[in-house]
């Protein structure tokens, strides 16, 4: 309490940042953040190219593939020069045929046989 004579102290007044600096702030380090997660996922899911980049084409491949019902599918499988007609079924997987080969510079790239319609009805109407 304050004598009789004496001053009283004005009240300190507190001129801290303004709402929109400390909004800015507050946005700025959200999407600081998010940069840093979605950077570090990048980095996670592409680590593999990262490292090696000259890394060779996977041997083994699906070249096609075509759906012919629920469970019953037909694959054109491909490792490196050579190609199969595989057919999927419930009770499991039967070679249909052997495709002609692919070319070196087809090997491993990742495309159809140009003559898919051919060999599945040379594979549908052959004698076993």
């Amino acid at each position: 309490m304050a004598r009789a004579g004496e001053a009283v102290p004005a009240p300190i007044e507190f001129s801290g940042p303004s709402l929109t600096v400390s909004l800015l702030r507050l946005v700025g380090g959200m999407v600081f953040i998010f940069a840093l997660l979605f950077g570090g996922l990048w980095l996670v899911r592409n680590s593999r190219r990262l490292v090696s980049p000259n890394a060779r084409a996977p041997r083994l491949s699906v070249l096609e593939m075509k759906s012919l019902g629920q469970r019953q599918a037909l694959y054109v499988i491909g490792y490196e020069q050579q190609r199969m007609l595989v057919a999927s079924s419930p009770a499991g997987f039967v070679l249909l045929a052997n495709l002609p080969q692919a070319d070196p510079a087809e090997a491993g790239q990742a495309q159809a046989s140009p003559n898919f319609a051919e060999a599945l009805i040379h594979a549908i109407t052959r004698k076993p």
